[in-house]
């Protein structure tokens, strides 16, 4: 199992296009997904330089709603016509915006026509759960709003505890409500696991609350882990680090994207070679859980 890195707000590699957002290229024995899809067509770009053929990706996963994880959806659609659109309709359905330095949306801008596309839980044909007459999306009982096993060896893992803390930088997210915003509780996030590797998109649920989520055995967790700088306290920072490595003695982590430099540097200090960053145009091959 390998993935690669299409975009990211790093790289590496002076080829590569960086930007405010997240896409990665998992290749398993079984399948080729596309976790999230970054905030543009700079993926494309960066595979077409990579000589990566995005024509054979099947899944599709879209860790959340906002638009730097799915905003490069539907250019995606252009040049992939068979791939299965893995996303929580509570992503769909929501308005997301930032107060960080300003007020403005972060709500991804959905193609016009997913109904084909969409992932579909397999689900008894009850009348309730059908696609509601005239509906253009799929009723939320079908979609992926369930921790469950979407294909062979491919599991969504949703509705995650918030046991732990969450990232400080929660603080300046928000949905549209009536007439006002409210806080962002993130019932939107998904993650996926697949052979022991566990994608956590930006992770605003919390890590340690993903990881607690996840009933599987995890060799490597890769993604944003939504700690900014200047949020968390260095001391904060340290104790997370002390617990992943007490916790999670056998599991490497990758991040980049959302995590800040100083902050991984802290981690590190705490975790050593248990974490690792990854930047566009980064390649790893890691170990498949027996």
């Amino acid at each position: 199992m390998k993935w690669t890195v299409l975009s990211d707000n790093r790289t590496n590699d002076s080829r590569l296009e960086t930007e405010h957002g997240l896409s990665i290229l998992l290749e398993t024995e079984k399948h080729h997904i596309l976790l999230d899809t970054g905030a543009s067509d700079v993926f494309i770009r960066n595979a077409e330089k990579m000589g990566i053929d995005l024509s054979i990706v099947d899944f599709v996963f879209l860790s959340h709603g906002h638009s730097d994880h799915a905003g490069g959806l539907r250019y995606f659609m252009g040049i992939n016509d068979k791939a299965k659109v893995i996303v929580s309709p509570y992503a769909l359905n929501g308005k997301f915006y930032s107060k960080r330095r300003y007020l403005h949306s972060i709500t991804t801008e959905w193609p016009e026509e997913m109904n084909g596309r969409l992932f579909l839980r397999p689900v008894l044909a009850l009348a309730s759960e059908q696609v509601r007459a005239g509906s253009k999306r799929p009723s939320a009982e079908r979609m992926a709003d369930q921790t469950c096993e979407i294909d062979d060896g491919l599991h969504i893992i949703a509705h995650i505890p918030q046991i732990y803390p969450m990232p400080q930088g929660n603080r300046h997210l928000f949905i549209e409500g009536d007439n006002n915003y409210i806080p962002d509780d993130f019932r939107h996030e998904l993650a996926l696991y697949t052979e022991g590797l566990l994608f956590t998109g930006c992770a605003h649920s919390g890590l340690e609350n993903i990881l607690a989520a996840c009933p599987y055995p995890v060799n490597a967790v890769v993604g944003g882990f939504h700690l900014l700088d200047d949020h968390e306290t260095d001391d904060e920072l340290t104790n997370l680090g002390q617990r992943l490595k007490k916790n999670y003695p056998k599991t490497k982590f990758y991040t980049s994207h959302c995590t800040g430099s100083t902050a991984f540097t802290i981690l590190k200090n705490a975790m050593g070679d248990m974490i690792q960053p990854f930047a566009c145009g980064t390649n790893v091959t890691t170990t498949k859980c027996k």
